[in-house]
């Protein structure tokens, strides 16, 4: 983290999501940090097949810790209609956000 960013972006800390272990390690990747910033490269299968849970345990831990997660994937349709129409319910939800650049999801992360 640097003096004008507070939030966490996965690439620059290590941090992917492949499986339910990963969690935990990206919350403790967070400590001091206001939110995490995840990228398509940071985001394993799993977290994309939303029948293994692992998108959904990851925004209910975050949500639980009033964490904000900023999501950026240039095509959210790419994964199948379920991954899509999971990213547009997320749209305007106060804690887990998807962007399709990255711009955006720093500007969003940078207000907490």
């Amino acid at each position: 983290m640097s003096d004008r960013q507070s939030f966490v972006t996965a690439s620059a800390a290590g941090i992917t999501i492949q499986t339910y272990a990963d969690i935990a390690e990206a919350l403790n990747g967070c400590v001091g940090g206001t939110g995490l910033l995840l990228t398509e490269a940071a985001l394993g299968r799993q977290f994309f097949d939303l029948r293994t849970g692992v998108a959904g345990e990851l925004f209910q831990k975050f949500t639980n810790y009033r964490l904000p997660i900023a999501i950026v994937l240039a095509d959210h349709e790419a994964y199948g209609q379920r991954f899509s129409e999971l990213a547009r319910e997320h749209r305007g939800h106060n804690l887990i956000r998807f962007f399709y650049s990255l711009e955006p999801a720093q500007a969003w992360l940078a207000r907490f």
